[in-house]
């Protein structure tokens, strides 16, 4: 069953990560963009079977420049449902939900043939901060031409979200 993270996930949720993650995943450029930030309400999803969180998603507001964008990630599944396809769903699911929410674009950090079967590609001139590999730095348009002469460093948006059909023009 797949629902809206609640405050009661919260714990479940971060147990899924670290368990997914290497030991200091905190330490990562896309975590410091979230500090002091709360995740895109909607947008953060769990999976749960009889009780229990299977995999989790989270997406986090950001800008590049001046632009609003989606930060997605992480992105969890626990290793006994690994291969049954729950990641794709997670992705494919939370990225229609932020279409219908009004925005426009998405950006991730991670393996372009993984998430380039979602449509996501490397974005050129979008700068992480450090140690970030740019090759990783990847992004999706939920409109068309919603990355066109978007570029600059990614920074944290602390203004929240309000969902709005001209969002992220």
């Amino acid at each position: 069953m797949l629902v809206e993270e609640g405050p009661e996930d919260r714990w479940q949720v971060e147990q899924l990560f670290d368990l997914s993650f290497a030991p200091g995943r905190e330490l990562l450029s896309s975590y410091r963009l979230r500090e002091g930030v709360e995740p895109v309400a909607g947008l953060c999803l769990v999976s749960r079977e009889e009780g229990a969180v299977g995999g989790a998603i989270r997406y986090w507001p950001v800008r590049v420049g001046e632009v609003p964008v989606l930060l997605l990630g992480p992105v969890a599944v626990h290793p006994t449902r690994q291969g049954e396809g729950l990641g794709a769903f997670l992705i494919q699911s939370s990225l229609g939900r932020a279409e219908e929410l009004g925005h426009a674009r998405v950006m991730l950090v991670g393996d372009a043939p993984y998430y380039g079967r979602f449509g996501f590609s490397r974005l050129d001139g979008v700068t992480m901060p450090p140690p970030t590999n740019p090759d990783r730095v990847l992004g999706l348009a939920l409109r068309a031409g919603a990355w066109d002469g978007v570029n600059g460093t990614v920074t944290r948006d602390l203004e929240p979200f309000v969902a709005s059909p001209s969002y992220g023009t």
